[in-house]
């Protein structure tokens, strides 16, 4: 694929993830408190799908290492909406066995090779760990969640989320800046304004 094939997968990945969080945010506004409806899960699931791929087409492990991490929690929240349930069995089966799909084909094609990923002459070590660091603080946001919806038995996006939302977006910021990467930056900078104001519409909901 040519680079421009390549950040387009990525950009409209940053666009569902974008356009998941303008949708729970202007719905939040208008209830004035913090929403979580089915379809920021939904678009979390696909957009998760894409920028996969976007991180296995430009060979950078911290992308993928973000999106394996939350991947199985996006479905998970389906599951406590009743949402996932709905779906197609084939297409459950397969986003269930995605992500190993793209390592055996990749491993088939002889192009799965480990020192593209912690060697990559463009991603330096240091760069590379601060890259893995961001992505897992950025994704340790949805192991709060998803832990604090399981306690609460239904599908929630507390205060807590979304402080971790902000500090690992910054963090990502960096990452992008750093690395030159257009897609994470544009994603993420937009992203760092509705996490600002959910955090202020949580804070508002606790007093």
């Amino acid at each position: 694929m040519s680079s421009w094939q390549i950040y387009a997968v990525g950009l409209i990945a940053q666009l569902l993830f974008s356009g998941r969080l303008l949708f729970q945010w202007i719905l939040s506004e208008k209830h004035k408190k913090v929403l979580t409806p089915s379809l920021f899960w939904k678009l979390s699931l696909f957009a998760s799908f894409l920028l996969f791929v976007y991180g296995y087409l430009r060979e950078d492990f911290a992308i993928m290492l973000g999106q394996a991490i939350t991947y199985f929690i996006y479905i998970r929240n389906l599951q406590l909406q009743g949402e996932w349930q709905k779906a197609p069995l084939v297409l459950r089966i397969f986003l269930y066995i995605f992500p190993l799909l793209i390592v055996l084909y990749s491993y088939n094609n002889n192009s799965y090779d480990i020192e593209k990923l912690f060697y990559n002459e463009a991603i330096p070590l240091w760069l590379l760990l601060l890259g893995s660091a961001a992505q897992i603080v950025f994704n340790l946001r949805f192991f709060y969640q998803w832990i604090y919806s399981e306690r609460k038995k239904k599908s929630s996006l507390p205060l807590g989320f979304w402080v971790l939302s902000l500090i690992g977006a910054l963090l990502i910021l960096v990452y992008a800046i750093l690395r030159e990467d257009p897609v994470l930056f544009i994603g993420h900078i937009t992203g760092c304004f509705i996490y600002i104001r959910n955090i202020i519409l949580s804070r508002n909901n606790d007093d």
